[in-house]
This record gives C-alpha cells, structure tokens and sequence, in this order.
C-alpha cells in the first residue's frame, strides 16, 4: 500500500474539520460498541482517487426518533463481499448536527482496485457497497455511465437500477438534479399520486431550509434503483440547479421569489444538505459551494467535473423580453446582450483554473463533466417567436423540409431562405447564453491541441453534437444523457412519440452542429474510452410508473481519432 506522507496527513486534517473521518493504513483497532441503527438509505462511495474513495451511509436512530443524541457505527472494508479479507475497520459517530450521516476518507489504497464495504450497528448492518479507486499508469479503457435529472414524483428511478446490472463501471459520473426543491403540486407531479409516489405531507413544501433540504435526500434515496447504484459504483457528483432552486445564477433564481427569505441562506441549506448526502470531498471544506475538481483515470483520461450554476453564472437573458408587440424578435439588442463580453457562465476564477488544469492537464482524452449543453443550438426564429408568444402553428416540420430540400440543392426563394437564415439559439440557459466566453474556452482548448469531450445533462433530452467555433473549426465532441424521469420536449410541446421522433429529425436538419438527438425517452448514457476512441450508447428503459421495466432500445455513436 502506498506510504501515508506528511502532505496526505495535513489533507487528511483538513478534510477532517469538515466532518469527514479520515482512515489511514494504520493498524485496525478494536471498535467501540454500535449504536441501534437502522440502515434504510442504503450505502455509497464517491470521489475516488488512485489511494482512496469516500464511504456513506446514513445511521438512522433506531429508537427515540430522530434526536436522541450521538450515535456510533462500525464500519469495515475489505477485498471481498464475504469479508474474509478485511483491510480496514473502524468506528464512526454522527449526530443530528451532520442528518445522521456519515463519510468516511479511506486512504492508503491500491491503484484500479475493487473492494467491498459495509456499516455494523447493534443489531444491523447495511447492505454491502462495491466501490474502486482510479487507475494509474498505462491504461487501455475507462468505461462511465452517465446520469441527469431525477425527479421523484415523476417517476421510478429505473434506469439508476438498468445501469446497476453492469459490474464494470470505473465511475458514474451525475451531473445533477439529483432532487428537485418543488412542492406537492410542483413540477411533474401530475400523475405521482396514481403512481405511488407523492410527496409526503411532511416533505410537501418546497424547499427552503436544512430540514427542508435534508427531508428531500432522505426520501429520494428510498428509491431502490438509486439505492442500487449507489451501492454498486462510486459516483463521482456536481451538483445543477434543482439542488438548490430552479435556474440558479450567482445572485438569486428564477424560483426563488419575495417572502421566501434570504436567497444566500437558502443557498447555504441547500449546498450543507447536499454534501451531507452525497459521497463527495468538498475541495474546500463543507461550508463552500466551490465545488469544481478534477479526476485522473491514469494516461488515458482527464475528468474536470464543473460547476455551470452557483458561483460564477451571470443572470440568464430572458428571449421573451426581446419580443416586440407584433410577436417579432427585436434582433439587434438581442444580440447585443448575447454578443456582452462581461456576460460569464463559469465566472473568472473557475474558467482561469480549468484553463490551467487543462494546460497542465496530460491525459489522452480531456472530460468536461458539467450540466447545461455546450453545442450551438441555434433553430430559425420563427420557431422560438412562435413558442414565446404561444403560437399554435409549429412551423418546424416546414422549416425542415425546406432545410432538406436546400441540402439536396434545390433552389429556394428569397424568402424561404431568410426563413432559415436568421437564427437564434433556442435555450439561453446553455452555453448558448454565454457564447463570448464558450468562444474564449474553445479558443484555449484548440491552442492547447486537447482531444475534447464535453458531457451535459439538464434538458431530459439526449444530444449528440460537434463542438465548433463561430469560424466553424471543430475542437470537441458533446454527449448529453437524458433524464432519469423528468419529461423532456415531448411533454413541453404536448408530442406523442412519432411527432417527438419526427421534431428529433427536424432539429438534426435545422441545426448544422446537432447530430443526433432524442426527444422522448428516459435512460442514461454509458462512454466508453480508449485510446483510438471515444463511445457513447444511450440506453433507454420504456416505464417510470411502476419499478416495472425492460430496456426500450439505444442509440450508439463513436467517434475514432484521425
């Protein structure tokens, strides 16, 4: 095992004072006796680095409710899922003050290896968690899969149980909206009654304090899908907007609105909960929203997991603001708004670092792991004039018959053609919204010569897209995985599944950097690298109302290295 340095103990002393018990490879001790506990949360592991990963579970108090003071757990690591072998053991505390939950920094382990963990109480014990630590040195495949957008009342959390069945993740990697902060009558709640599953009267509101928060993670992780992958992969997580509230920037939130208290009192409920129920080592400390850090995967991958919402997002740009009295796009301020260099999505400080790190940064491929689409998304405006004024002619069949027709180079008319000219990206929330500053990251990357890969979640919708530059040179590829169970643009647009494939098709013609997209499904993506090329498979399951499920298809895309 590798040596315990003078630099790791001061790590480990810092991750300590921010509620994380840290474990060396020192001798095991002899632990102190549990506590009555029950253990219905299930287990996790997160954050894993060559020589250590995050264990987590929560230690329920099993009589006298939720208050009845310190409680104390055993926990044990081992090489196999019998614990014949065990490398480490150790007792932990916890209390009211961290929900009852518990991480554990377990250092000193082996590069690329698997281990099984588990947490002992007086009369239970947990489920047994697999986890693996990163690989170093000469590496020949990483394999990932990919999550986004959990909603409770939605849905079942199958496609958390379909990836589960695979033994063979490195990591999932969650790019957030791993709960959403909406009450009982809330977003997607429609059908959660017939479904089984509303939100309980004591958990009914939307979220606004700690207790608020901690309620929400406590019953999302009830799931038994969720529970299973947990249990069979370490995730390495960041966290979107619905963690928090809808639409999160820097200063406040489109769902953040008077009389629901300070929004930066809010924030700070919402990023302690979320830490507290998320396998992950804060990079500084459990009292800081940064949470931007990077992960090696030997010399074949480098994961730089970003953070698109909380520190350094600029207010979003509101399209309808821009929409005249006769329904037309005022286009020039509209541009002008776009076109503000001082408009930042990452904020200066995290764009400087991921620059460096990328500079610095040797691995063969360079994984952005963040949350809103990257790829240019520009439709006809005539399309987004009409969704933002409430049109009830949707003009992107024709549109796309026209495109179609020009690329097979018949002629059109002068004003067929300014139809399809003048466009205007469709979702401001994205990268789209801030495209001096994804121009100056882009710029970086392409003089950094880095084979990139970009992965995004947020829209429930699945993406595949070249990354280009506004002089059109390509200088990545983006991936974005669907929804576990939030609906997606079918249900926006009121689409049965053919119009959903047939929009899908239209938006593949009408946006040159689009290649494939999905419009109507719930699944997740697995990426696949290796050193010749990078794969990506969208997997997608056909049910969220009962944990009832089969696998409905998926879509496979790979891109080799020239």
């Amino acid at each position: 095992m590798k040596r315990f340095t003078r630099r790791d103990f001061i790590k480990a002393a810092l991750a300590a004072s921010g509620g994380v018990l840290v474990s060396t490879p020192q001798a095991m001790t002899r632990p102190a006796l549990p506590s009555e506990v029950t253990f219905q949360h299930g287990v996790a592991s997160g954050d894993p680095l060559q020589d250590a990963v995050i264990l987590w579970t929560r230690a329920t108090p099993a009589k006298g409710g939720e208050s009845v003071g310190p409680v104390k757990v055993t926990w044990e690591l081992a090489r196999d899922s019998q614990f014949t072998d065990v490398l480490r053991r150790g007792s932990a505390n916890t209390d009211l003050a961290r929900d009852y939950t518990i991480k554990i920094d377990v250092r000193g382990l082996e590069p690329g290896a698997s281990y099984f963990y588990r947490f002992i109480g007086a009369s239970e014990q947990s489920p047994v968690g697999r986890t693996r630590t990163l690989p170093e040195g000469g590496v020949e495949q990483v394999k990932l899969a990919v999550f986004s957008c959990s909603n409770y009342p939605a849905g079942y959390f199958n496609a958390y149980q379909l990836a589960a069945q695979s033994d063979d993740w490195d990591a999932v990697l969650h790019l957030g909206d791993y709960i959403y902060e909406y009450p009982v009558d809330g977003y997607a709640t429609e059908r959660s009654a017939e479904i089984g599953r509303a939100l309980p009267e004591d958990n009914g509101g939307e979220l606004l304090t700690l207790t608020d928060y901690r309620k929400r993670y406590a019953l999302y992780r009830t799931d038994a899908g969720l529970q299973a992958l947990h249990g069979a992969a370490p995730f390495i997580a960041v966290w979107d907007d619905h963690e928090i509230c809808n639409d999160t920037w820097t200063g406040g939130a489109e769902n953040h609105n008077e009389g629901e208290g300070d929004f930066f009192a809010r924030r700070a409920a919402a990023v302690q909960a979320y830490y507290e129920w998320l396998p992950i080592r804060p990079p500084q400390g459990e009292r800081n929203p940064q949470i931007y850090r990077s992960f090696r995967f030997g010399n074949l991958l480098d994961l730089h997991m970003l953070d698109t919402r909380v520190i350094g997002r600029d207010q979003q740009v509101d399209f309808a603001a821009y929409i005249g009295e006769d329904g037309a796009l005022d286009g020039q301020p509209f541009a002008a708004a776009l076109a503000d260099p001082a408009r930042s999505l990452l904020g200066q400080k995290q764009l400087a670092w991921l620059e460096k790190t990328l500079e610095k940064s040797d691995g063969h491929w360079q994984l952005l792991g963040q949350q809103v689409l990257m790829g240019r998304m520009h439709l006809p405006a005539e399309i987004m004039t009409n969704y933002a004024t409430g049109g009830k002619e949707n003009p992107t069949a024709e549109l796309a018959a026209l495109k179609a027709a020009s690329l097979r180079g018949e002629p059109l008319s002068d004003a067929q053609r300014a139809r399809l000219e003048q466009l205007v990206p469709y979702n401001l929330d994205a990268w789209d919204g801030y495209a001096v500053e994804r121009e100056a990251l882009y710029r970086r990357v392409a003089e950094l010569n880095k084979n990139l890969v970009v992965v995004a979640g947020d829209t429930h919708n699945a993406w595949y897209s070249h990354l280009k530059d506004a002089g059109g040179r390509m200088v990545g590829l983006e991936f974005a995985t669907p929804s576990v169970t939030s609906p997606g643009m079918e249900s926006y647009l009121k689409l049965d599944d053919k119009s959903a494939r047939e929009l899908a098709q239209g938006m593949s013609l009408l946006i040159d950097d689009l290649q494939y997209c999905n419009l109507h499904q719930r699944g997740y993506m697995a990426l696949t690298f290796s050193k010749e090329q990078v794969q990506a498979e969208w997997k997608f399951i056909d049910n969220i109302d009962s944990t009832e499920f089969t696998e409905a298809g998926s879509h496979k895309v790979v891109h080799s290295l020239a």
